[in-house]
């Protein structure tokens, strides 16, 4: 197998005066122990040179961040949403555009799931806390490390995460404050929290499209979240 080009969407902050691209190192280092050659993406960037870049990588990855503005999906603004950059959201919106025209292979972590959703029509809770009757807690860092297994999962069976995964129950990280709401209407959901919040979703219109809400870069421990970056490098290795 060839070593596959997965890019990675990176975010931005400022720190005295200067504003810097950022990526979790953990994103890098599950792309390259698991056979891919990881590519940051780096925000700021017109939709020309987006596609330049998506036409020379061969999967892409849509990491965690900062809340997508509400305005987005023609909601209003809640006190709890925070981190929100519209640049970021215009960059992801267009590169998601493409990799579901092109049928480029991605995989969504947290931020990344929420605008897969939003992307494709669906809306989100603002604050899961606040807006979802029974909702329970899903943000436990910085208080606790960020691999802490907080709760479990459940896998739809038949579904390309539970192939994956080999398991019709995992235990998960939680770094999220927000969730699906409305669930868009291209998108299967394949996993759930005990709080019924939607956790994990795939279309079967396309041949790699998978996001989960929890971070499994983070959990490389774990045999089964390493499994999640090899069949995404594993089939951008095979549609080169």
């Amino acid at each position: 197998m060839s070593t596959p080009l997965i890019g990675i969407v990176t975010s931005r902050i400022k720190r005295k005066g200067a504003t810097a691209m950022y990526l979790n190192e953990a994103y890098v280092q599950a792309v390259l122990r698991n056979g891919g050659a990881p590519v940051l993406i780096p925000l700021g960037l017109p939709e020309e040179t987006l596609r330049l870049i998506l036409n020379r990588v061969d999967g892409i990855i849509f990491s965690g961040g900062g809340d997508v503005d509400p305005k987005v999906y023609h909601s209003q603004k809640h006190p709890k949403v925070a981190g929100v950059d519209k640049d970021r959201d215009r960059v992801e919106l267009s590169l998601f555009e493409d990799v579901l025209q092109t049928s480029k292979p991605f995989l969504g972590i947290c931020r990344g799931f929420q605008v897969l959703n939003v992307a494709l029509g669906g809306t989100l809770y603002e604050d899961i806390l606040d807006q979802h009757t029974g909702g329970m807690r899903h943000s436990w860092h910085p208080e606790y490390p960020r691999d802490y297994p907080a709760h479990p999962v459940q896998v739809a069976e038949e579904s390309r995460l539970a192939k994956i995964l080999g398991a019709p129950m995992v235990q998960v990280n939680s770094l999220h404050h927000q969730g699906i709401r409305d669930l868009a209407p291209r998108l299967k959901a394949t996993a759930f929290s005990p709080d019924g919040i939607v956790e994990g979703v795939e279309m079967t219109d396309h041949p790699f499209c998978l996001a989960v809400q929890w971070h499994p870069e983070a959990m490389q421990a774990v045999p089964q979240m390493r499994q999640i970056f090899q069949a995404l490098i594993q089939t951008a290795s095979e549609n080169r």
